[in-house]
């Protein structure tokens, strides 16, 4: 089918983004038999922070049925965190099957993640157009009818007509941004300068793979092992600490990891084999993640400090359930602002867990039994399980699994073909 086709094509669903959001909606979606195009501005593989995952992942990638894949390629078998944080002198730390069926996840580079899922949504019948610009979404009084794009090297822009628009464009916030819907964290206003280092020591047996996070004064340190002996090393800082301090963010970095403890010890010897790259101001959430004709997925919809590695999972998560409601709003119409709300509302949830226990964790003067307890306070506040045990759970990202549309569609519960 030409570009120009889609003047006179009408989709189910049009999903802007390609990445873990927008793939696995898309693929989830294709695989129901639902017609699904999927707008990518880049051209795959692309660059893409965001390398340490949680198991909080695996119920949709299971689902997706690409664990096999992501297994032959290599990645590194991240089974827990390491940390050296709160009032604790001692490091502590956790692994995944303290709480949940998951043994473990990767450290993964996202340029090959991210591809495995494109390719995947592909494979499950959905329309990929790489090089794909959302330019604008139609709009039929206040609701959206699909999207007008261009495609890299095109004349002209293309018009495409969906039941449902998903925006899953990431930080971009295409949607989010054209219906000024975003509005940021102010007390997480935070910079994450990172860079790329071989030859750094590695911790023995299945530490290898740990996230190794390590607190400094005015922020803190970021330390996960990839393959082919690289190593991402970040420093992340509030935006008004690094104004003051009037510091490059490459000095901000090079100056925590000498005053670290142990990252300083972690990277003696190693050779940087990158630039630096920053990101600020990233902490945010949209005023909605739904309305007439569109839905909101992934960092699209919000985005919460990397202190726990959600990032990920709040994206193929978030896909997950916008699959399962906008399955429902095209079977049944009449049940769209009731699918769609109950998938907000799901979102919210499990977003407030998280943002809540980032600000929570963020108190320094607390210890390991207070971040436990906190977190049992937050997902099980009348104490059925161990502290222990809800604190794995929240930091795995399984909490909120139970959740209302998965009850309301079990016949989804089964792995796509």
């Amino acid at each position: 089918m030409s570009d120009q086709a889609d003047r006179h094509q009408h989709y189910d669903v049009i999903v802007v983004g390609g990445g873990p959001a927008g793939s696995c909606t898309a693929g989830l979606l294709a695989a129901e038999g639902r017609h699904v195009l999927l707008l990518e501005r880049e051209k795959f593989p692309r660059y893409h922070i965001g390398e340490s995952l949680i198991t909080g992942v695996w119920p949709t990638l299971d689902r997706l049925g690409v664990r096999e894949r992501l297994e032959g390629l290599g990645f590194v078998r991240k089974y827990g965190a390491s940390v050296l944080w709160g009032r604790d002198e001692e490091f502590w730390g956790f692994k995944f099957r303290q709480a949940g069926p998951y043994e473990y996840v990767h450290q993964v580079p996202r340029a090959e993640f991210d591809a495995v899922l494109l390719s995947r949504a592909r494979e499950l019948g959905a329309r990929v157009i790489e090089d794909a610009t959302a330019q604008a979404p139609l709009l039929e009084g206040d609701r959206v009818t699909g999207v007008r794009y261009r495609v890299r090297g095109a004349d002209d822009d293309v018009e495409a007509r969906a039941t449902v628009t998903v925006d899953a464009s990431g930080q971009q916030r295409w949607l989010g941004r054209q219906l000024q819907l975003v509005q940021w964290h102010e007390d997480l206003r935070n910079i994450a300068v990172w860079g790329y280092y071989q030859g750094c020591r590695r911790y023995e047996g299945e530490r290898a793979g740990d996230t190794l996070i390590e607190r400094l004064p005015g922020g803190w340190l970021w330390f996960i092992p990839l393959g082919h002996d690289t190593t991402s090393v970040g420093y992340v800082t509030p935006v008004a600490l690094m104004t003051a301090s009037g510091r490059s963010p490459q000095d901000l970095l090079a100056d925590a990891i000498a005053d670290s403890a142990e990252v300083a010890t972690m990277m003696q010897g190693a050779t940087m084999v990158s630039s630096h790259r920053t990101i600020r101001d990233w902490s945010y959430a949209c005023t909605r993640f739904h309305g007439p004709g569109w839905a909101l997925v992934g960092d699209a919809a919000a985005f919460v400090d990397p202190l726990l590695s959600t990032g990920v999972t709040l994206a193929v998560r978030g896909a997950r359930f916008a699959a399962l409601a906008i399955g429902r709003m095209l079977d049944d119409p009449a049940v769209e602002e009731e699918a769609l709300e109950a998938y907000e509302r799901n979102s919210r949830t499990f977003l407030n867990y998280i943002l809540e226990f980032v600000r929570f964790f963020y108190d320094q003067t607390k210890g390991r039994e207070d971040y436990h307890a906190g977190a049992q306070e937050i997902i099980d506040p009348e104490k059925q399980a161990p502290p222990e045990f809800d604190f794995v759970k929240l930091v795995s990202g399984l909490a909120c699994e139970d959740a209302e549309l998965e009850m309301a569609r079990p016949a989804t519960a089964a792995p796509v073909p």
